[in-house]
């Protein structure tokens, strides 16, 4: 977990927890600012499992020891950590553009084999203008790769998109070292961190969210709104 330690590392955690909301679709943790992170969708709950060891006394925690919890194995908690990293990140603004992830990608990809580590949204518009298009996916549908594919696929794309939940689920690492040196790699998504730490692992660009109204997010998420209905935020790519 080398990258989570020094993006952890990187960050000032004398803020103080204001708020915690664990959406259907979202997680969001007000501290500095509101970060957010994807909500995961674990299979196999058993009633009386509890996901959330901590539930309801999360605000107790230090702010590190909240970060913390993105190293934990169950999801649920790793997305906790997850937004609240992204709640103490400094964003530096004046190095970022708004720019969509797909418009990118797309450009980057013109005549090129692509591999996408996620199933997003843009994927047709891709296949337009590349030359071949792998989407992998840990739970395939339609034409999807599925996660065991990853080497095989990663190792020959010229542009690689990787969800941001590579972060929260933690094979990020791994997904990175079937990149070749050569291969343009952008981290893509709601919980993907605009720190520039992660610039020094061979990663390109990253595409993430600065929330410019905390209220009006995590009234949002905590009324299940997915990541593309979140209003008062500002998608922007982040360039090495």
């Amino acid at each position: 977990m080398k990258i989570l330690d020094e993006l952890i590392a990187s960050l000032n955690c004398d803020e103080k927890i204001k708020d915690i909301r664990l959406g259907v679709f979202q997680t969001a943790v007000y501290s500095r600012q509101c970060g957010l992170a994807s909500t995961p969708h674990a299979s196999g709950y058993v009633h009386g499992d509890s996901p959330v060891k901590e539930a309801g006394s999360l605000m107790d925690k230090s702010t590190r020891d909240l970060v913390e919890m993105v190293k934990s194995e169950n999801l649920y908690e790793a997305a906790i950590g997850m937004a609240a990293l992204n709640s103490l990140i400094v964003v530096d603004t004046e190095k970022c553009r708004e720019l969509n992830a797909a418009t990118l990608l797309a450009e980057k990809g013109i005549g090129k084999k692509v591999a996408i580590v996620g199933h997003f949204p843009f994927i047709e518009q891709l296949k337009k203008t590349a030359e071949q298009v792998w989407v992998i996916e840990k739970n395939p549908i339609e034409e999807d790769y599925p996660e065991e594919e990853a080497d095989r696929l990663i190792s020959q794309a010229d542009v690689v998109g990787i969800t941001g939940m590579a972060i929260t689920n933690h094979s990020l690492e791994n997904l990175l070292s079937y990149c070749s040196t050569k291969t343009y790699v952008m981290i893509l998504g709601g919980t993907t961190p605009l720190s520039p730490v992660l610039f020094d692992y061979g990663i390109d660009s990253l595409s993430g969210t600065v929330v410019t109204r905390s209220d009006s997010v995590l009234n949002a998420v905590s009324q299940g709104a997915t990541y593309r209905q979140l209003k008062d935020v500002k998608r922007l790519i982040m360039e090495k």
